[in-house]
């Protein structure tokens, strides 16, 4: 039997991002709950503006509970999918056990169908709480081998820092120009995510190419193997420029989506990256390729 909502102590809002003290509340939840702080995407050009937050707020401002709505659209098999991402759910603990993020699932779900999105997706560590509302996980696969030889005659990139106004003003521009980094599973716009995601790894670098007016996101380890984690182009450029680029000459590369565009072949590995991947629609529709959305899409 479902538990019945108990609201009592609690307001229901919803679309407060507009809303200072709103904003700050979920900035709260967020840090209280997951020990992540989302505050510095107010430099970085703000919220995206299609979400549409939900949450149960208590007679203090406080964000008891919260869950986010905004659109998504994606490339799925190389046709674009209108569709919306859910994010920032969370629960304090003294409110849960009161049907609450229920709630505020079914209440995200119907706007969802009420903006007529064909599908929905979300990240989660707890895929359970999802299937009966109809997701399902989606295999993640990321791809691994030799480097390709670097070209020789490009450009020397440079780092680009999104708190540098003139940095971030170019990352912003090439962000809505961009082309999707794959045709098997990548977003086609996603800057608030990007931008946000830059901040939350410290080991993430951001790398400008000029020849191809390409930004990279990558990551060296302690081995040495070159990571490729997006890139932000209107037309991607080789994985070969882009080392060349970035003057580097791994042995091994991981790329973490499908590198059809990269003119390089690696092979796909399940990713674990601790997360599942869960879409809600679209029928049986899966990647006709091992994919991945890029880590710098994660929401």
């Amino acid at each position: 039997m479902t538990k019945r909502l108990d609201s009592t102590g609690l307001t229901f809002r919803q679309d407060y991002f507009g809303d200072a003290a709103g904003w700050a509340a979920l900035v709260r939840l967020l840090q209280d709950i997951f020990g992540i702080d989302i505050g510095p995407l107010q430099q970085l050009g703000g919220p995206d503006p299609t979400s549409m937050p939900f949450g149960w707020f208590d007679a203090d401002g406080e964000l008891a509970a919260n869950l986010s709505a905004f659109a998504l659209p994606f490339v799925l098999n190389g046709r674009i999918v209108h569709a919306a991402g859910l994010q920032s759910g969370a629960v304090r603990p003294p409110w849960r056990g009161r049907g609450l993020y229920r709630d505020l699932t079914v209440k995200a779900l119907d706007w969802c169908e009420r903006q007529g999105f064909e599908a929905v997706i979300l990240y989660t560590d707890k895929p359970s709480l999802y299937e009966p509302y109809g997701f399902r996980a989606m295999p993640l696969h990321r791809y691994v081998g030799t480097a390709p030889t670097p070209e020789i005659d490009a450009i020397p990139a440079r780092p680009l820092l999104p708190a540098s106004a003139d940095d971030l003003a170019l990352l912003q521009l090439l962000l809505k120009a961009r082309s999707p980094v794959s045709t098997t599973l990548s977003v086609t716009a996603n800057a608030a995510m990007f931008l946000i995601n830059t901040q939350l790894d410290a080991d993430v670098r951001i790398s400008f190419l000029e020849d191809c007016q390409a930004v990279v996101a990558w990551k060296m380890d302690g081995t040495g193997r070159f990571s490729l984690l997006d890139v932000v182009a209107a037309e991607i450029p080789s994985l070969a420029a882009i080392l060349g680029g970035l003057d580097i000459a791994s042995a091994a590369v991981e790329v973490l989506f499908r590198p059809d565009k990269l003119g390089w072949t690696g092979t796909p590995q399940p990713f674990e990256g601790g997360t599942t991947l869960m879409l809600r629609g679209l029928g049986d529709d899966a990647p006709h390729f091992p994919a991945m959305l890029s880590p710098m899409a994660d929401f």
